[in-house]
């Protein structure tokens, strides 16, 4: 079975939300406009890139990732990394033809399919709702979170409001940074 991973940058109140300056959000950009850039804070991503062997984005997350990181350096390990985005409305002929194998699931029985396969790490970027689905459906193995010392209030969270039995994570690797941020790296206890 295949480990499916949540990476994403949130909050100290877990908040996801334009971490990177996108549009329509009020406080977006805010991982570079309220800490200090220690690159050692960064390490994890870089390893994700390397490690995971797949990637799984919900249709907006693909609809904004699929313009700009085919051609960033920095994701040159995504590129050719084969993609999944879940999504009922997204076609064919919606996918970026630059940005290698990518397939349309329609359901998350279609993401616990690909779950079962064989290969590595599958890796979750960005994705709020389908986090909250993944999370509802007991889909996800890790969380890999880069916390801001930063409250935002409002804004998508990366973990669901659903009234649900109360889940364990173990926390397998850590560290804070001098910039006030912490890598937390939890494993889903089952």
């Amino acid at each position: 079975m295949r480990t499916l991973i949540s990476t994403a940058f949130v909050s100290l109140d877990g908040v996801m939300e334009a971490p990177g300056g996108e549009p329509g959000y009020r406080n977006s950009g805010w991982t570079v406009k309220h800490v200090d850039f220690l690159p050692e804070a960064y390490d994890l991503k870089g390893r994700e890139q390397s490690e995971a062997t797949a990637m799984l984005l919900g249709r907006a997350s693909y609809e904004a990732f699929s313009k700009v990181w085919p051609g960033m350096e920095e994701f040159t390990g995504y590129k050719a990394m084969p993609k999944y985005v879940v999504s009922t409305g997204l076609s064919e002929d919606d996918l970026v033809p630059d940005w290698s194998e990518t397939t349309i699931l329609r359901s998350l029985d279609e993401v616990a399919a690909l779950k079962e396969t064989e290969g590595g790490p599958i890796i979750v970027h960005g994705s709020a709702t389908l986090n909250h689905g993944l999370s509802d459906a007991g889909l996800i193995d890790r969380y890999h979170l880069l916390v801001f010392p930063v409250l935002l209030g409002a804004g998508k969270r990366l973990f669901s409001a659903t009234d649900k039995d109360a889940q364990r994570l173990r926390l397998v690797e850590h560290e804070v940074y001098a910039n006030g941020m912490q890598k937390n790296v939890f494993d889903v206890v089952r």
